[in-house]
C-alpha cells in the first residue's frame, strides 16, 4: 500500500511538473516574440502616479472589507467570543503574504495557522479554522458569478468563450449549494469521541456554520461583494494610470482573466502567464500588446504591493519568520498530530510544547 501511494505521488508531482513546463514555455513565448520591450518601458515612463495611489487606497478598502467579511464567519463558527478583529486582520494579511511570494495556496495554511495561535487549544482547534477558510471562499462565489454575468452582458470576448464562462458558473452554483448543505446547523452535538477524520470533518463542518444564519451570510456575502468591486474599479484606476482609457466593462474583463491565471499557482504569482492573458483581451479594445503586458506587470505590482507589505508587518507582528511562513502546513500537519495525543488537554503546558514543535512561536 505505502509504495501504491508513493508512485501515486510521485506520478502526480511529475504531472504537476509537466504541466508547469509546458505552461512556462507557452509564457515565455508569448512574451519573447510578443511585445516589443521597448514599448513596454516607455509605458513604464509615463504613468500617471497619482491613479496609482487611489488604486492602491482601493485594494486597501478591499482588504480590509474581505477581511471583515471572514470575521463575520469565524464569529458564527466558534463557541463564545470569536478572535477580535486585529487577529484576524493579522492572519488575513500573513496568508495574502503568503499567497503572493510562495507557490501554491500556502496562504489559506498560513491563515489558519495564525489564528488557530490566538483561539483556544483543543484536539483538531485547526479544523474550525479551515472551515471558515471554505465558507469565506464559497461566498466569493455570489460576486464572481456575478462578474461573469456581467462580462458576458458587456464585455467584448471570443463567441466560445461563452460556453466556458456558462460552465463555470454552473460549477460555482453547485459549490455553494454543496457547502450549503454541509454546514451544520448548531454548535451543541458532541464530537470529542469520535475518530480523527470524522472529528475533522465535523469541526469544519461548524466553519460552514455561517451559511445557516441569514443576516451574518448576508452581511458576509454583501462585504466580500463590496471587495470585489473594489476590486475592480481598482483595476480600472490603474488602467488610467497606464493610460489606458477603456470602459469599465473591460475592466472587468481583466479582473475575471487575472484571476482563472492565479487560480493555480505554478509559480509564485504565476508573474508572466498572468501578463499574457490580461493583454490578449485587452487587444480587442484597441490597446496595444506591448501596452497592455507593461499593464499587467504594473497591475499585478499594485495589487501585490498592499497585500505583501500588510503581510510583512504583520508577520513581524506575530513573531514570525520568512522561514516560518513557508513552513506552515507542515507545522499545522504537527499541530493536528499534537492535539491528537493530547485527547482534550487544554493546558497551557501543552500548547507551548506543541508550538515549540511546529516552528510557530506563541
Amino acid at each position: 500500500m505505502n509504495k501504491e501511494m508513493f508512485r501515486a505521488a510521485a506520478g502526480s508531482r511529475w504531472l504537476r511538473v509537466g504541466v508547469a513546463l509546458a505552461v512556462f514555455c507557452a509564457v515565455v513565448a508569448g512574451l519573447w516574440f510578443g511585445p516589443d520591450w521597448h514599448t513596454v518601458g516607455d509605458a513604464f515612463q509615463n504613468v500617471h502616479w497619482e491613479w496609482v495611489a487611489v488604486a492602491l487606497a482601493i485594494n486597501l478598502a478591499s482588504i480590509v472589507a474581505r477581511s471583515v467579511a471572514w470575521k463575520l464567519v469565524i464569529d458564527q463558527a466558534v463557541e463564545g467570543p470569536g478572535p477580535r478583529y486585529r487577529y484576524v486582520f493579522s492572519a488575513f494579511s500573513v496568508g495574502m503574504l503568503a499567497n503572493a511570494v510562495l507557490p501554491g495556496r500556502i496562504g489559506e495554511v498560513a491563515r489558519v495557522a495564525v489564528l488557530t495561535r490566538r483561539m483556544e487549544r483543543r484536539r483538531s482547534a485547526w479544523a474550525t479554522p479551515v472551515g471558515t477558510v471554505v465558507a469565506h471562499r464559497m461566498f466569493d462565489l455570489i460576486p464572481i458569478v456575478l462578474l461573469i454575468l456581467y462580462v458576458l452582458v458587456t464585455a467584448k470576448i471570443p463567441a466560445w468563450a461563452y460556453s466556458s464562462l456558462i460552465v463555470v458558473v454552473s460549477i460555482g452554483a453547485a459549490l455553494f449549494i454543496f457547502a450549503f448543505l454541509s454546514a451544520r446547523h448548531d454548535h451543541t452535538t458532541r464530537i470529542d469521541s469520535v475518530g480523527t477524520i470524522r472529528h475533522v470533518w465535523a469541526m469544519a463542518r461548524k466553519g460552514l456554520a455561517v451559511m445557516h444564519r441569514p443576516a451574518p451570510a448576508a452581511g458576509a456575502i454583501c462585504l466580500q461583494t463590496l471587495g470585489w468591486v473594489c476590486q475592480l474599479f481598482a483595476v480600472y484606476t490603474a488602467m488610467r494610470a497606464f493610460d489606458i482609457h477603456a470602459p469599465v466593462p473591460a475592466a472587468a474583463l481583466v479582473l475575471l482573466v487575472m484571476n482563472v491565471a492565479t487560480i493555480i499557482p505554478l509559480w509564485p504569482g504565476n508573474v508572466g502567464a498572468v501578463q499574457v492573458v490580461i493583454a490578449i483581451p485587452l487587444v480587442s479594445y484597441g490597446v496595444a500588446y506591448a501596452d497592455g503586458v507593461a499593464f499587467g506587470f504594473g497591475l499585478q505590482a499594485i495589487e501585490a504591493s498592499v497585500g505583501i507589505g500588510l503581510g510583512l508587518i504583520f508577520l513581524a507582528h506575530e513573531g514570525l519568520s520568512f522561514a516560518t511562513l513557508r513552513g506552515m502546513p507542515t507545522a499545522v500537519d504537527e499541530l493536528e498530530s499534537d492535539g491528537d495525543d493530547a485527547g482534550d488537554d487544554d493546558g497551557p503546558a501543552g500548547t507551548e510544547a506543541t508550538r515549540a514543535r511546529a516552528g510557530v512561536s506563541g
